[in-house]
Formats: structure tokens, C-alpha cells, sequence
């Protein structure tokens, strides 16, 4: 009797000691539906929850495009030789820039061209053999990314001055500077507070003392009545703002800066020829946007 009692009270004892573990490691203690669900601990008094959402324009800030000069000789080195010599004095004259403004690729591909015989149909087909190769065509490619706008005309014209066989469309992308993205967020901040002033406001209530500050945007989706935590994507309408820092106000492609020295022994294309080519290139506008969550505490 008494080893029976024992068990029985080891037993009873011990799922107290197992269920606080179980509880405390429960994160978060609420599950998706539940009737009752608990709110988070910034939502025991009164608050208020503002999303700012910004957004802006501004001018792209890189540009890449590519050119290939095409060779076609017997021999597969004259014929990879010849394509070198047309983009060494290009890529040389484009180098000078320095790789913070300008960033130079180039490769040279060479394929065999057969001689072409007709099938009984009358098709024309490559001979493919080894002893039916009449010439060797190589490609000589050079990919350009440009990352001073400032420049971007004269580079884009120096290339199409240098008589490439085809080119490629010019590609803009905007890559923002930190200072672009600190003054975005700051602006989604001053946003919510606008926004939480102004229906503090309508309510007739007051704004009391700063409870959450949330630049991911995520505490102000927190939805208390479909069970916590459960997210949602809003349809926000995003407020415009305007004076970015002026790093990022790039609107000087139409500067015609001033060439880097030639490298001794190029002989790329000359100066007329380059303004000759010479095109507008406006980089386009690219948006950026930014959110932001505070929660304030209502008096």
C-alpha cells in the first residue's frame, strides 16, 4: 500500500513541474482562431498604431549596355587576334575612366563556319566536318557599366564611334546610397507620426508617450481580432516626399566632363567622331519606397 501511494503521488507531482516549461516555451500563447487571444503587452492601455509609407523618384544611377566586333579569317587565331585588336584600344581608352566610374568587360568567342552544300530537298545545310571548316568567326565582346551618369553620353558614344558589329540597349538600374536609405526611413517615421497625430486628432483623443518603434513596418500588422499574431499586406496609399540627399539627385548626365588622357599607344576613335555619335541618354526615374511602424500610447 504504501509503495502504491508513492506512485501515485510522484505522479501527480509531476506534471506540475513540466507544464510551466511547456507554457514558457509556447511563443507566441495564442493559436490562429482561438476565441479568447491575448494582445501583445504594448496593447493593454489605449494606443494608437500608425504605418508611415513613403515613397520618392529618383534618377537611376547606373547604366550598362554591350558591344560585339566580329572577325571571320582562316585560321581561328588570325580570326581571334583581328577581334582582339578592334576592342584593345577601346577597352583600354574606356579603362581610363577608373573603376569607380567606368567598369570594363571583355571576352572573344570563335566558332568555325563549314562549307554549305544543298540536301535532295534543295535545303541548304553546313557541311560539319572537320576538313569542310572554310573560315574561323570571332566575337569580340565588351560589357560596359557605367557608374557616373556624368559620363555616360561620351562613354555610350565613344563605343559607337569604334564601329562595333551590333549593340546592345542601354540598361538603367538605381542601387541607392545609404544616406538615400536612412532619409527614407526617417521620412516613413515623421510619416506615421503625421498620420497618428492627425487621427488622434479626429478621434478627440491626444497623443500620449512613444510605445513602439518598428522600421520593418510588422508590429502595426499585428491583428488582434483574427488571432495574434496573424500579418496582413495593407494597400496603403504612400505619401510622396522630396529632397532627397543631393548625392542621389543625379541630373548631371548632360555634363560633358572632361576625357581621361589616352593611354600611350591606343588609337581608339578621335574626338569628332566621338561627338559625332554622341546621344542623349536621360537616366529614368526609379521609385523607392519605405515603411515604418509606431505605436503611441493615447491620453
Amino acid at each position: 500500500m504504501r509503495r502504491l501511494t508513492l506512485t501515485l503521488l510522484i505522479a501527480t507531482a509531476l506534471p506540475a513541474a513540466v507544464v510551466p516549461a511547456v507554457a514558457s516555451a509556447q511563443t507566441p500563447p495564442a493559436t490562429l482562431g482561438e476565441r479568447y487571444v491575448p494582445a501583445p503587452w504594448w496593447m493593454r492601455d489605449p494606443v494608437i498604431a500608425s504605418v508611415g509609407y513613403v515613397r520618392t523618384e529618383i534618377p537611376a544611377n547606373r547604366a550598362a549596355f554591350g558591344a560585339t566586333f566580329q572577325s571571320i579569317d582562316r585560321s581561328a587565331a588570325d580570326a581571334s587576334r583581328k577581334a582582339a585588336d578592334q576592342i584593345r584600344a577601346l577597352s583600354q581608352a574606356l579603362a581610363a575612366y577608373g573603376l569607380d566610374t567606368v567598369r570594363v568587360e571583355t571576352s572573344i568567342t570563335t566558332r568555325p563556319i563549314y562549307d554549305q552544300y544543298r540536301d535532295e530537298n534543295g535545303v541548304l545545310r553546313d557541311n560539319v566536318r572537320a576538313d569542310r571548316i572554310a573560315r574561323y568567326q570571332a566575337d569580340a565582346s565588351i560589357s560596359v557599366t557605367v557608374r557616373d551618369m556624368a559620363v555616360l553620353e561620351r562613354v555610350y558614344a565613344t563605343v559607337i564611334a569604334s564601329e562595333p558589329t551590333s549593340t546592345s540597349q542601354v540598361g538603367f538600374n538605381l542601387e541607392p546610397e545609404n544616406a538615400t536609405n536612412t532619409w527614407l526611413q526617417a521620412e516613413a517615421v515623421k510619416d506615421a507620426a503625421r498620420r497618428a497625430r492627425e487621427a488622434a486628432t479626429n478621434a478627440g483623443a491626444a497623443l500620449g508617450a512613444v510605445r513602439v518603434i518598428d522600421p520593418t513596418g510588422r508590429a502595426c500588422e499585428t491583428d488582434v481580432l483574427a488571432g495574434w499574431p496573424s500579418y496582413t499586406s495593407g494597400a496603403e496609399q504612400a505619401t510622396t516626399v522630396n529632397g532627397a540627399p543631393s548625392g542621389m539627385m543625379i541630373t548631371g548626365n548632360r555634363i560633358h566632363a572632361a576625357p581621361p588622357p589616352a593611354p600611350p599607344g591606343a588609337a581608339g576613335p578621335t574626338e569628332a567622331q566621338i561627338e559625332a555619335a554622341r546621344l542623349a541618354l536621360q537616366p529614368p526615374l526609379r521609385e523607392l519606397t519605405d515603411r515604418a511602424c509606431v505605436v503611441y500610447a493615447l491620453n
